[in-house]
């Protein structure tokens, strides 16, 4: 860490190329705190935004001017109405009383109770000039007088100090003006506060005449919700539509020169413009030119900045061009929609108009992705013509696109050699824009909006599910922390995606009546067949997915998204359906009518029953389980008629069966050449620890090497064709790795065997047989895979504050922009709970017990288990090895079914991929076993499994789980014991044994020790 400042979130000390030989020491650190204080957040300003607010009103009147406001007696209701309709948030509390000594005696029962006082100038005890002195003396409220008529306003300004009043106002029979009164006070306390968070823009209304001033802000705030309305329509998500609500401009009202220009030297770099009559007080006196004056001191600071100049003379119109400002006339008929029509031209609000020096309109765009658009064709003297008066950024401000705008506002039209040049960056720019704020993010789905290589967009209402939320949180955490730029030639990203809300999933059973069928029936191809058949399908959702598949032509990976499913307590870790598309075909209708299939599918398999019998072990329902759908570009690459990446893999921040020096928390790591498939199924796959990479137990010699490397890969079969009977993702296929040699991806991964000198060499370049070893990334170090897991796994864990799983994908031979490509997948926690005090596994005499182990997994005693179910040492056949995993099952549903846990005992892998190395069986085939034993053949030994989605529920169940590698006095089991036990029922394979008194289990995780006692010990 030396040289690098203090307190950087990363060490970049030394880095060189991830490619570079030299990355071992170029590992990023992880740093929380950044992180933690929402390093890179866009929306978490935003969020800051307009503290102070005002929610509880006292309104102090005669019976008569309430009448008056009201007119038909319902001012509060219009209130209410008009902020529910401009989508601000809760209108505030009116409260009125009749006379000055009831409202003080309100007010000052709870000083806090109200943020306003309104009063009229008809109180029936006092008069409104007294009544606010004695509220003044009491209280720290502001006062605002509402005066009916201009007349009797004028009378107390003559005669009585104003000043004791707030601010003063005449009502004209709009009951926005209630709005514009609170509006304005929320934005003088506020206005510095947001200008300091993001920028937030503000337009200085000088005006001394109240009858104007209250004319002119409800027309002000009008256009300004107007304005946001039109924003919140485009925002990326709720929080954005919502949260840029927030950030409109505010209004600074001011009476005099001193008041204007102290608030314009301020925040001049966030005025948004000026709106000035000509005549009021400067210096404590009238100035008939304090207007003119005002409007030039700003235009020599600030050109771009838009004025309109008004007056009830005439003769200033020359004047007022003269310094740059728009005119109108005050006394004009169309006073107020001038005022209007000035705001949409001058402040950014509405459409942006291109124009010619003269005035030509030649384009139009009404968001960012229309001015890219217009950008492209508009002629290079509209874009001189506004970039030389800053148009741009002043529309991007208005619309609270602050951090563009400022991007923008600096550049010059000198800086450029043409104005292609200029039109090339501003184009570029905005693109970038449109791209980063969706990062971290997921929003809205819309077409206009949707980047095919980066976003994340949502259908409908309702939960994400838990693969979903993981997706978004990881991706959150990528961005916040930067995580895509830590290795240089690495782009690490979630692939981009959208997800099918659960009330689509809802609407769809609903609308096709197929809940109560789906959780009645018990036959899987019936489920699928009705789901495909079902003829409605949402409209909305429909229209969306067809949309995004007019912008998206590649691979896809449709992905259940339970509600429950990646949840910290019940995993549902592959138990739904999983299903891959090529979504090549040349008809768009085609390629959406597979995709519906696929959505189908995935609903189909929430009531599976593998689905339902896993719901028997925990503590949910069936019924409450809501299926979303990801809906996902697959990492890979296209070799001849196949899609996969070059590898992929799992990875666990926590390794339950470390060897020497490593440790539990070091994680471990599991990776294979093409899809996923291989590793979360327990097939042969290759397991590093991300801390020591070239530690491989599995390859110890040449012997274990051959017999456990991989030997087949899984890709994506563009052509083939799916049937409708089936329910497995039957287009993912099985190659032998002389393919993977032929497409150029096996070199990555691959090492040779050398008959004649029994020896195993890095590479391909000899002849020989090819076995992956992941050697050139391992031990090469071609790619910083073991670096970019190291810091996912910590930054992940900490997050999360529990271990978690990851999954990836990699692409190194068809790398996009030269950087070779790291999908994450999925993130989910990895529960791991620890026994406060942790058993002691003291040393018991071998005669009295079944098994010990060295690697366990599992926690405290287990002292309830009458029953065995156990596979014959004796009789096992491996190739027969899918018959016994269907026995297993056998005796699983009727132990279940009977509410008794039970023991189980196997040899090979439970849960593997290849029936040759283990027990095919998936989790819900043994779900209700509550301790498992993994032994070893009579004549084969295979290395432990540690599959994804099999230990993963293994861990969230808390199941104990022994494995027996040798036969010492450290590790053992008592097969002939175990066979002499009487069997309740036996199958060919397999026994089912019931004992008088359970077996005793225990087990000290944290040691990875544990023995299971036999009944009389």
């Amino acid at each position: 860490m030396q040289g690098c400042p203090k307190g950087s979130p990363v060490c970049f000390c030394s880095q060189e190329s991830v490619v570079s030989e030299t990355q071992k020491d170029a590992k990023p650190i992880f740093n929380p705190y950044w992180l933690e204080q929402g390093y890179g957040s866009r929306f978490q300003f935003f969020q800051n935004l307009m503290p102070y607010r005002i929610r509880n009103i006292l309104l102090v009147s005669s019976l008569y001017d309430l009448f008056l406001f009201e007119e038909d007696g319902r001012l509060y209701e219009l209130l209410r109405e008009e902020y529910q309709s401009l989508n601000l948030s809760h209108a505030p509390e009116l409260t009125r009383v009749s006379s000055g000594k009831e409202a003080i005696d309100l007010a000052t029962r709870d000083k806090r109770r109200f943020d306003l006082v309104i009063t009229t100038l008809h109180i029936e005890d006092m008069d409104a000039h007294t009544f606010a002195q004695r509220v003044r003396e009491q209280l720290d409220i502001p006062i605002v007088l509402l005066a009916y008529d201009q007349r009797e306003l004028s009378e107390l300004i003559l005669y009585r100090d104003p000043s004791v009043f707030d601010q003063m106002f005449v009502w004209q029979g709009d009951f926005r003006l209630i709005i514009a009164i609170i509006k304005y006070l929320e934005d003088k306390h506020n206005v510095d506060n947001d200008t300091r968070m993001v920028g937030v823009q503000s337009i200085i209304l000088i005006e001394d005449g109240v009858q104007y001033y209250s004319s002119f802000l409800p027309i002000i705030y009008l256009e300004l919700f107007k304005q946001s309305q039109r924003l919140i329509s485009e925002g990326i998500n709720l929080s954005h539509r919502f949260l840029r609500m927030r950030a409109r401009p505010k209004i600074l009202l001011c009476t005099t020169y001193e008041e204007a220009w102290e608030y314009f030297a301020r925040y001049q770099d966030y005025i948004l413009g000026v709106i000035s009559d000509i005549d009021f007080k400067r210096n404590g006196v009238e100035d008939p030119r304090a207007g003119l004056d005002f409007a030039r001191r700003v235009k020599k600071q600030h050109a771009d900045i838009p004025i309109l100049l008004h007056s009830d003379s005439p003769e200033n119109a020359e004047e007022a061009h003269k310094v740059g400002a728009t005119f109108v006339l005050k006394n004009s008929p169309t006073l107020l929609n001038d005022l209007r029509q000035f705001m949409l031209d001058h402040f950014g609000f509405g459409d942006f108009v291109f124009r010619t020096e003269d005035g030509r309109e030649v384009g139009r765009a009404h968001d960012l992705v229309t001015l890219e658009e217009q950008l492209k064709i508009v002629p290079d003297e509209s874009i001189r013509y506004h970039a030389e008066r800053n148009h741009f950024s002043n529309w991007l401000k208005a619309r609270t696109e602050f951090w563009l705008a400022h991007k923008l506002r600096p550049r010059k039209v000198s800086d450029f050699k043409s104005i292609q040049e200029l039109r090339e960056l501003l184009i570029s720019s905005i693109r970038e824009y449109r791209r980063i704020r969706q990062q971290g993010l997921i929003t809205d789905f819309s077409k206009s909006t949707f980047y095919p290589l980066s976003s994340f967009s949502r259908i409908g209402r309702g939960s994400l599910g838990g693969k979903a939320r993981g997706l978004s949180f990881v991706s959150k955490l990528i961005y916040n922390y930067k995580i895509q730029e830590k290795f240089d030639g690495v782009h690490i990203h979630v692939p981009p995606a959208i997800v099918l809300a659960t009330e689509v999933f809802d609407e769809f059973l609903e609308m096709n009546n197929l809940l109560d069928f789906a959780l009645k029936s018990d036959d899987d191809l019936e489920i699928t067949r009705r789901f495909l058949q079902a003829d409605h399908f949402p409209e909305e959702p429909r229209q969306h997915l067809l949309e995004f598949m007019q912008v998206v032509d590649i691979p896809l990976a449709v992905r259940s998204s339970s509600l429950l499913e990646d949840s910290q307590y019940y995993p549902f870790a592959g138990v739904y359906r999983t299903y891959m598309l090529p979504n090549r075909n040349p008809d768009i209708e085609v390629r959406l009518r597979e995709l519906l299939s696929a959505i189908k599918r995935v609903y189909a398999s929430t009531f599976y029953q593998n689905a339902k019998n896993y719901f028997k072990v925990t503590s949910y329902r069936l019924e409450e389980e809501k299926m979303a759908v990801v809906i996902q570009k697959l990492v890979g690459a296209q070799h001849e008629n196949r899609f996969y990446p070059d590898f992929a893999g799992v990875a666990k921040s926590y390794n339950f069966y470390p060897v020497a020096p490593q440790q539990p928390k070091d994680g471990i790591a599991s990776v294979a050449l093409g899809l996923g498939k291989m590793v979360v199924e327990g097939g042969n796959v290759v397991k590093f620890c991300p801390k020591y990479p070239t530690l491989l137990p599995q390859f110890s010699s040449i012997e274990e090497t051959l017999k456990v490397s991989q030997r087949t890969f899984y890709a994506l079969d563009l052509e083939g064709q799916v049937s409708e009977s089936i329910t497995q993702d039957e287009l993912v296929r099985e190659h032998d790795l002389e393919v993977a040699e032929r497409d150029g991806t096996l070199k990555f991964v691959g090492s040779t065997y050398s008959y004649e000198n029994h020896a195993i060499y890095d590479g391909l370049s000899r002849q020989g047989a090819r076995l992956v070893t992941f050697a050139p990334i391992l031990k090469g170090k071609l790619f910083p895979l073991p670096d970019i897991l190291d810091l996912l796994l910590e930054m992940g864990s900490w997050a999360m504050g529990t271990p978690v799983e990851i999954e990836f994908a990699v692409n190194l031979s068809r790398p996009k922009d030269g950087k070779a490509e790291f999908g994450l997948l999925q993130m989910r926690p990895l529960v791991l709970r620890h026994e406060i005090d942790a058993i002691e596994i003291t040393d018991v005499d071998r005669k009295k017990l079944i098994c010990k182990s060295n690697k366990v997994m599992g926690d405290g005693v287990i002292d309830d288990i009458f029953d065995i179910v156990l596979v014959d040492y004796e009789k096992f056949d491996r190739m027969r090895s899918r018959e016994v995993a269907s026995e297993v099952t056998r005796f699983n549903q009727r132990l279940v079914r009977e509410g008794r846990p039970y023991l189980l005992v196997g040899v090979g892998r439970w849960g593997s991929l290849d029936p040759l190395l283990g027990i095919p069986v998936k989790w819900e085939h043994i779900a209700g076993a509550k301790v498992i034993v993994e032994a070893e053949f009579r004549d084969f030994d295979v290395a432990p499994s540690q599959g994804s989605h099999f230990f993963h529920n293994l861990t969230s169940f808390q199941v104990g789980y022994f494995t027996i590698i040798s036969d010492s006095d450290e590790c053992f089991i008592d097969w002939d014991w175990l066979l002499s036990q009487k069997p309740l029922t036996a199958f060919e394979f397999t026994r089912l044994v019931r004992l008088p008194h359970p077996v005793v289990v225990k087990m000290n995780g944290r040691k990875n020790q544990g023995v299971i006692l036999k009944p009389e010990s």
